[in-house]
């Protein structure tokens, strides 16, 4: 019995230590890195190059080989790869033992200051085995910029002008803090960042040196594309946040508030501010409190809903929408409601709503009314429209209107949405000019005087 056990024994051993010296071809193989990105984050100050290391773990019991590792950019990219010693940017046929590693060691040579560099560089290493692909990220500082990630402002912060800011991972400011963004200031955000407004936030821009959020993708396409950012939010203990000559544009949504104010003062002002080109709501509220004057909200998936009631000032305000490449024109660019629903259930708060010297205005799409008000409920609802101009087939019912145009043309300066080309200021012969009631608003969007008596609709006086 003995000699049969030894038999059995050494063919066992044979068997093992076959499958140990033999490669695993199955699809099921696995391997792991030791990061699946590689974050280059050392800010740049002059021309240099880093180098990073990541290890490529054969986690099966038998030989692995891996088919090809690639750099996808090739010779153009901004990185550069060596693996075990032999550059790349490609290498194939590399084995690997059963629960042995590879190193790949990745460098990246950036000249900061070359404008045309986009503020995060990226590429990608792509790992071939057993017909799977596997990707390993990289992602490098570009231009010289002040860098954040994934920051909490904890204090009252100014920022300066001198570099623009690039936001990723996500900018927090808390509660009882602020954050003052002065005049000139440019902030782009990654696709991972929205700006999230617990405390306080300041924008501090001018007529001729305006602030401006967008995505940090400034090569094209992407530099047009709506949604590359998630956008700003105005959170429940957020309070007194003023935005004075802001320009937010590209992001996911726009502006968004909810629950109302914890003074008595709007949650949210905006003066004198350019939303535009975002994929969802340009300017949402939500049972909260705005105030804009001078506005330009245009380009939008939806350019202003208002929700679940709340209070709400908007005054020579053009509110606009065209079909273009990036959009159609399917929703009204006011939508305004009492309520939300909770499931099937309509839940409703109490709604003042006004609208003096506006222009609502869409073309080019499939919406008959660009202006749609919503009740549910017998609470306190207050919807005034006075002295704008809309475009609806079905007058909204419910509101209090004074000196309404309907349906004319406003003739903006230049809209052509095969260039994505729009001017929305107001042509000779347009039924807005001097249709304005006073409000004591003194300049336009432009920064330029408003008369005393008979101003013009919408967001620019005309000249």
């Amino acid at each position: 019995m003995k000699l049969p056990l030894l038999i059995l024994s050494l063919i066992a051993l044979l068997i093992l230590s076959c499958q140990k010296n033999s490669f695993i071809t199955s699809k099921g193989a696995v391997v792991s890195f030791s990061s699946d990105t590689l974050f280059f984050d050392t800010v740049f100050t002059s021309t240099g190059s880093i180098t990073e290391s990541v290890k490529i773990i054969n986690d099966n019991d038998q030989k692995l080989k891996l088919s090809d590792v690639r750099l996808m950019g090739g010779a153009q990219s901004w990185f550069a790869i060596n693996i075990d010693g032999t550059p790349g940017p490609e290498l194939g046929d590399i084995e690997l033992e059963a629960r042995d590693s590879v190193y790949i060691f990745v460098a990246v040579r950036i000249d900061p200051n070359a404008a045309s560099l986009p503020f995060i560089v990226q590429d990608s290493i792509a790992v071939s085995f057993n017909g799977n692909k596997q990707y390993i990220q990289l992602q490098a500082y570009g231009q010289n910029a002040n860098f954040l990630r994934s920051q909490v402002i904890a204090t009252n912060t100014t920022w300066n002008n001198t570099l623009p800011y690039v936001i990723l991972g996500g900018l927090q400011i808390d509660t009882n803090a602020t954050l003052t963004i002065p005049k000139g200031c440019r902030v782009y955000l990654h696709a991972d960042a929205p700006l999230l407004v617990d405390g306080t936030l300041l924008v501090q821009g001018v007529d001729s040196d305006r602030v401006s959020f967008q995505g940090d993708r400034l090569d094209d396409p992407y530099s047009n594309f709506p949604g590359s950012w998630p956008g700003i939010l105005f959170r429940g203990a957020s309070i007194n946040n003023i935005l004075q000559y802001a320009i937010i544009k590209n992001a996911y949504q726009g502006i968004v508030t909810e629950l109302p104010s914890l003074n008595a003062s709007p949650k949210v002002v905006l003066n004198e501010c350019i939303v535009d080109n975002i994929y969802d709501a340009a300017v949402l509220g939500d049972q909260s409190s705005i105030q804009a004057t001078n506005c330009l909200i245009s380009n939008s998936g939806k350019n202003i809903e208002i929700g679940y009631g709340g209070n709400y000032q908007f005054t020579h305000c053009t509110v606009a929408s065209y079909s273009n490449d990036y959009f159609a024109h399917t929703q009204p660019v006011l939508f305004v409601s009492n309520y939300e629903f909770q499931g099937n259930t309509p839940i409703i708060s109490d709604l003042a709503a006004s609208f003096t010297n506006c222009i609502f205005w869409g073309d080019f799409g499939n919406v008959d009314d660009e202006v749609v008000v919503s009740r549910q409920g017998n609470g306190p609802f207050s919807v005034n429209f006075s002295n704008c101009l809309w475009k609806v087939k079905n007058a909204p019912t419910g509101v209090t209107t004074f000196n309404i145009i309907a349906n004319s043309d406003p003739l903006f300066d230049s809209v052509n949405t095969s260039r994505n080309f729009y001017d929305f200021h107001l042509k000779a012969g347009s039924p807005a000019i001097d249709k304005g009631a006073p409000t004591g608003t003194t300049i336009d969007l432009d920064g330029k005087p408003r008369p005393v008596g008979l101003p013009d609709l919408g967001c620019y006086e005309y000249r």
